[in-house]
Parts: C-alpha cells; sequence; structure tokens
C-alpha cells in the first residue's frame, strides 16, 4: 500500500449545509425527510446501517444490517439472535447504527436501547421474505464455524427438497429487533472538514432536545 497516496485521500464537501431552521421538529420526521430525499437520489441500498454491538468485556463489533421499518418506536432490522450480535445484545442491550449517503454527503448516527419486536411483528416480516430467504436463515448457523461452504449447500439443498411447497416457519432463534433512540446526530459534510452536526438528544422529561456539537 502507498501509505503517502492513502494520506492524501481527501474529498471536499460542497453538496449542502444544514442549519438549526432546517430540523423539524421531532426526529423521526426528520430523518424520514432525509431518508426521502436518499430515495429520490437512488442511492443505493440507501437503508443499510452499520450496527456496532458491545459484548461483557467491552469489546466493540459493527456490521452492516438493513433497516426494514421506522415507526415511532424506533428503528427496526432482522437477524439471527444466535449470532454475534444476538448474543452481544443479550448480554449489553444498547447498540448504535450509522447511515452514511456519500452522494449526499450526510450521515446519520442513531445511539439507544435495543430490544426484540414481538413474535407476531417477526412471523410477519419473516413471511414475506422470498422463500429461499426464509430457507436460508433456517440452516445458517451466523456467526459459527463451519467447515466448508459445502457444508451450507447441503443442507439448503436437503431443507429444499424437504420441504417443497410446504409452509415454512420462522425459526425461534431468529427475528426482529428494535432501537429506541436515545440520541439522533444529522451530519452534513461541509467545505474545510467544518461539517455541520445537529444533535436531537432525548431528555429525562421524554422531551427531545437540539443542539450543534462542533465537528
Amino acid at each position: 500500500m502507498d501509505h503517502k497516496s492513502l494520506s492524501l485521500l481527501r474529498k471536499e464537501y460542497r453538496n449542502s449545509q444544514l442549519n438549526e431552521s432546517d430540523l423539524l421538529p421531532d426526529p423521526f420526521e426528520q430523518f424520514s425527510h432525509w431518508f426521502q430525499q436518499a430515495l429520490a437520489a437512488e442511492l443505493p441500498e440507501p437503508n443499510a446501517m452499520t450496527l456496532a454491538t458491545v459484548n461483557e468485556k467491552g469489546h466493540p463489533s459493527a456490521r452492516i444490517v438493513l433497516l426494514k421499518e421506522m415507526n415511532s418506536k424506533g428503528f427496526v432490522f432482522f437477524t439471527n439472535y444466535q449470532s454475534r450480535k444476538g448474543e452481544e445484545l443479550e448480554k449489553n442491550p444498547f447498540g448504535a447504527i450509522v447511515f452514511f449517503w456519500h452522494e449526499l454527503e450526510r450521515q446519520v448516527r442513531i445511539e439507544g436501547k435495543v430490544e426484540k419486536i414481538s413474535a407476531e411483528e417477526s412471523d410477519n416480516y419473516f413471511h414475506s421474505r422470498p422463500r429461499d430467504s426464509r430457507i436460508g436463515a433456517i440452516v445458517s448457523p451466523q456467526s459459527k464455524r463451519i467447515a466448508s461452504r459445502q457444508v451450507l449447500e447441503d443442507k439448503f439443498s436437503t431443507l429444499i427438497a424437504q420441504t417443497a411447497d410446504s409452509f415454512i416457519e420462522r425459526p425461534k432463534h431468529w427475528g426482529g429487533y428494535v432501537l429506541i433512540p436515545q440520541q439522533i446526530e444529522f451530519w452534513q459534510g461541509r467545505p474545510n472538514r467544518m461539517h455541520d452536526r445537529l444533535v436531537y438528544s432525548l431528555t429525562d422529561t421524554g422531551v427531545w432536545e437540539q443542539f450543534r456539537v462542533a465537528p
């Protein structure tokens, strides 16, 4: 790797700005507004987000997951409850997610408590997925060591043959989580690294406080 060239990689952000007067009173409405703009810009997978969790030793891990719903409670995603993130959330039910929309020079950072959604909600989403995706969720022991790719392929083919056109139930170890935000930051890239960072923070009285932080 050419370390000198790497250190010189730089992009000036000039597309837009974010002022206090631009913010909507509710952070969910503000997120929805920005998300609709990301959709209108036809960005690739605008619902892709980095999810960070922490284990019992305080060691963080992060990965990309997909936002599948935003409601009045929070931000919903789905996974294997026995995966690494599932095990970490079981022991430390707090997380952080980040959306980065490069083309719009924007990111959104969200921190809060994470809870499982209801079994009924998880069932509804699971049964809306393509059949092969449902089978994939059943046969994959997510985050666990496996001997080879062929092991997964064989399990997948076997279950395809066994189930044929029969109904496929959601496995109990697979379902949804909702991250309930306590703080949401909207970041807009600006020239000279003088970025705009406006934050919503939930107070003890349940009111969203708004303020600016330095870039």
